[in-house]
C-alpha cells in the first residue's frame, strides 16, 4: 500500500501546494481503500468540505495505480487497483521474506528500555509479567524498525526489605537449624524458601514489632558495608538472577543490563550534588526536596539523611544517559507509579535534560478473578504456577485433538506460554486485564492459540501442496488477478497494511495494535479457507491462492515474533 499512499500524496501535493498532507483508511471497504478528509483544507480556503473535495477530484489526475475517485461527504476517497495492489503486496512479501514490515525509521538511534525488574529474594511474580511482556515486545518492534533499543532489568535488589529477610533467615532459617532439614528445603527451592522466611517475618512482626527493628537495624549493616550482611545479601542476588533467567529463557527475552537498584548505591551522593549545585533544592522538615510546582515534591533525602527510591532514579537515569547516550529512555512501569514519574521527569528537566527525552510507558493491573495480589500477606500468584498450568492445559487439549501428533510436549510449551503473553498484550496496556483461564486457550476465541492454529494450519495445505505437480510448472505472480474475490482482498489489504501496523505499534509503544492485527489476519484466513477452495482449485487459481497463505504465513510468523510468542507447524 505503500506505492500507492505515495502516488496519490504526490498527486495531492500538486494540486494543493500543501506539505503536510495524511491520508486515512475508510472504515469500509465500500468506502475506498485511502480517504482524504477535505475539512482541513475548509479554514485554509474558505469553502465548504465537500466543495474542495468535488474539486480535487476534478482536477485529479487519474492513473494507475488510481482506478477511481469518489466523493463522499468531505472525503475524497480512493480505489486503488486490485490485480497492481495484489501484485506488489506479494511480491513484497516474497523477496523481503521476514524482513517485510521493516524499516529504517530509527537509523541506530539508541533508546533505553526499562522492564521488568523483579524483587530478588522472592519468586518471579504474575504482576511482574505485564513489564517483562509489555516490554519484551517494545524492544522487538524498536528493533524491527532499526532502532537500537537497549533493555535493562532494574532489579529490586536493594531496600529495607532485605534487612527484614538477612534478619529473618538467621533466625528461622539453616543457619538457626539444628539438622539438615532446612538446609535441604533451601536447597530444593532457594527462592521459594526465602520467600517464605519474608511471608513469616510480616506475620511475626504483627504480634511482635520489635522485628521491625530488628530489619532496620540489618539494613543499616548492609548499607554501612557489613561483611556478614553482604555475603547474604549477594547470596539471594545471585540465586535470585539464576531463577529469573530461566523464566526470562522461557519467555525467550534478553536484556542487555541486570543493572539494579544497588548498582546507583556509590552514585548517590554526587547526584544529590547536582541538584545542590544547581540550587533546586530546599530543606523541608529535615528532609532534602527538590520543590516542583502543580506536584508534590520530589524527596532527595529523608529526614535520617537515607537516600530515596527517587534519589536511585536520578542517578540511574544520569547514568544511562552518559553510558548509552540515547534518543529516549522509556519506563515500562504499572500506572500506580505515573506520579513518581512526573516527578522524575520534572525534576530531570530541571537539571537541563529535555522532557521528551523521557516517556513512562504505563499500565494497569493483571487480575484474576479472586482479585490482586500481595507479596507481604504470602498470596502472591507465581509466574511458574500460571505457566505450568497453561502448558498442561494446552497438552490436555492436544491429547483430545490431535493425540497424534509428535512432540506433543514441545509444543504445549510452545502454545501454553504463548496464550500467556498474547492474553495480556491484547488488550491496551494502560488497562486493567482480568486473567481469565476459560478464554485464554481457546482455539477459537481472541486468543495465541486461535493464531497459531492458523498458521499450523496453512503449514499443512502447503505440505500437501508440495505433491501436486502443477507447482513444479507454473512460474510464480502470473494470475494476480484471479485474487480478486472478497476474501481475498480481505487478506491483500490486511497484509498491504502490515508495514504501517508495525509503524503505528512502535509509536503509540502499545503491542495490542500488533496483537489485534494478528487476530485480523488469522480471521481473514479462516474465512478465505472456509469459502475458497485451494488444493482443489484449478491450476492457475490453486497456484495463486497457495503464494497468498505463504504470504499470510511468512507475516503472521513475524507479527507473532514481534509479541515474543512463537509460532508451531502441527498443533
Amino acid at each position: 500500500m505503500k506505492t500507492f499512499y505515495k502516488t496519490i500524496l504526490k498527486e495531492l501535493t500538486r494540486i494543493t501546494d500543501l506539505k503536510d498532507i495524511k491520508l486515512e483508511t475508510p472504515p469500509d471497504d465500500k468506502l475506498g481503500d485511502l480517504a482524504f478528509p477535505c475539512f482541513q483544507l475548509s479554514k485554509q480556503l474558505k469553502k465548504a468540505p465537500k466543495d474542495i473535495a468535488e474539486k480535487l477530484a476534478k482536477d485529479f489526475n487519474i492513473k494507475m495505480p488510481v482506478k477511481e475517485i469518489k466523493v463522499v461527504g468531505s472525503y475524497l476517497n480512493f480505489y486503488v487497483d486490485k490485480t497492481a495492489l495484489t501484485k506488489e503486496t506479494l511480491k513484497n512479501i516474497q523477496k523481503q521474506k521476514e524482513k517485510y514490515g521493516s524499516q529504517n525509521i530509527g537509523k541506530r538511534k539508541k533508546i533505553v528500555i526499562d522492564f521488568s525488574s523483579p524483587n530478588i529474594a522472592k519468586p518471579f511474580g504474575i504482576g511482574h509479567l505485564r513489564s517483562t511482556v509489555i516490554g519484551n515486545s517494545i524492544y522487538r518492534t524498536l528493533a524491527f524498525l532499526n532502532y537500537k533499543p537497549i533493555g535493562v532489568n532494574h532489579l529490586g535488589d536493594w531496600g529495607t526489605q532485605f534487612g527484614k529477610m538477612i534478619y529473618a533467615y538467621q533466625k528461622w532459617g539453616p543457619p538457626s537449624a539444628n539438622d539438615n532439614s532446612e538446609k535441604e528445603k533451601f536447597k530444593r527451592a532457594p527462592i521459594s524458601y526465602l520467600y517464605s522466611l519474608y511471608v513469616k517475618f510480616h506475620q511475626e512482626a504483627k504480634i511482635n514489632p520489635e522485628l521491625e527493628k530488628h530489619g532496620k537495624e540489618w539494613f543499616k549493616k548492609l548499607e554501612e558495608g557489613d561483611q556478614k550482611a553482604t555475603k547474604l545479601w549477594e547470596m539471594f542476588r545471585k540465586l535470585s538472577l539464576n531463577e529469573f533467567k530461566r523464566y526470562y529463557e522461557e519467555l525467550n527475552i534478553n536484556f542487555d543490563s541486570y543493572s539494579g537498584e544497588a548498582f546507583y548505591n556509590k552514585m548517590l551522593e554526587k547526584t544529590v550534588k547536582v541538584f545542590e549545585k544547581k540550587k533546586l533544592t530546599e530543606i523541608s522538615e529535615n528532609a532534602l526536596i527538590v520543590p516542583l510546582r502543580d506536584m508534590p515534591p520530589l524527596m532527595l533525602k529523608k529526614s535520617d539523611k537515607a537516600t530515596t527510591y527517587a534519589t536511585r532514579d536520578l542517578a540511574a537515569a544520569m547514568f544511562r544517559i552518559k553510558e548509552y547516550k540515547p534518543e529516549k529512555l522509556l519506563y515500562v512501569v504499572g500506572t500506580p507509579q505515573q506520579l513518581h514519574f512526573q516527578q522524575l521527569f520534572t525534576t530531570l528537566n530541571m537539571a537541563g535534560y529535555k522532557k521528551e527525552m523521557f516517556e513512562h510507558i504505563n499500565f494497569g493491573h493483571l487480575n484474576f478473578k479472586d482479585g490482586k495480589m500481595s507479596t507481604r500477606d504470602g498470596n502472591i500468584i507465581f509466574l511458574k504456577e500460571v505457566l505450568d498450568k497453561s502448558i498442561q492445559l494446552a497438552l490436555q487439549t492436544i491429547k483430545n485433538k490431535n493425540p497424534d501428533l509428535k512432540n506433543k510436549e514441545k509444543v504445549a510449551k510452545v502454545i501454553g506460554i504463548g496464550a500467556v503473553i498474547f492474553a495480556d498484550l491484547c488488550n491496551d496496556r494502560i488497562k486493567d486485564v482480568i486473567f481469565d483461564w476459560d478464554k485464554i486457550l481457546n482455539y477459537e476465541g481472541e486468543t495465541a492459540p486461535y493464531i497459531q492454529y492458523a498458521y499450523a494450519r496453512i503449514c499443512s495445505i502447503l505440505r500437501k501442496s508440495e505433491n501436486k505437480p502443477v507447482r513444479k510448472i507454473l512460474g510464480k505472480g502470473k494470475h494476480y488477478n484471479l485474487l480478486s474475490g472478497e476474501q481475498e482482498q480481505k487478506i491483500i489489504k490486511l497484509l498491504a497494511n502490515f508495514p504501517e501496523t508495525v509503524k503505528e505499534t512502535a509509536a503509540a509503544y502499545k503491542p495490542s495494535i500488533l496483537a489485534r492485527y494478528s487476530l485480523d489476519l488469522a480471521q481473514a484466513f479462516n474465512e478465505f479457507y472456509h469459502a475458497c477452495p485451494i488444493l482443489k482449485a484449478q491450476p492457475e487459481q490453486m497456484h495463486i491462492r497457495l503464494e497468498l497463505i505463504e504470504s499470510v504465513k511468512q507475516v503472521l510468523k513475524t507479527s507473532m515474533y514481534l509479541l515474543g510468542i512463537d509460532v508451531v507447524e502441527e498443533m
